[in-house]
């Protein structure tokens, strides 16, 4: 059974189509989970850019590096550890906020 049954179907004049399907196409999304999004009362964002995945996925790389050295420097108890888990916390909270800032749809007002 579909999880959603309702079918619900309108009307758009061509310009509202045109402008609707820009919004969608630079969103990245697709028509239906736009709308969806619009009715959760989340406006979404643009698509991030082609670099955006690129950026993240080097901190991504650099941040499992810090978790490596962090074992083995736990592990031998030869460095600061509470200095270098701060800075592991920093970098984690950097990831979050820049995925809020271009990612992740914002609440309509």
């Amino acid at each position: 059974m579909r999880k959603r049954n309702v079918h619900i179907q309108f009307w758009l004049d061509r310009k509202e189509a045109e402008h609707l399907e820009k919004l969608v196409r630079k969103s990245g999304l697709g028509r239906e989970a736009y709308l969806r999004q619009l009715i959760k009362g989340v406006v979404p964002r643009d698509a991030p850019p082609p670099d955006y995945y690129r950026m993240m996925q080097e901190l991504y790389r650099i941040g499992n590096n810090l978790n490596q050295i962090a074992a083995k420097a736990h592990t031998l108890q030869v460095m600061d550890i509470q200095r270098y888990d701060k800075a592991v916390r920093e970098f984690q909270s950097a990831v979050r906020m820049i995925t809020k800032a271009v990612v992740l749809p914002e609440r309509s007002r």
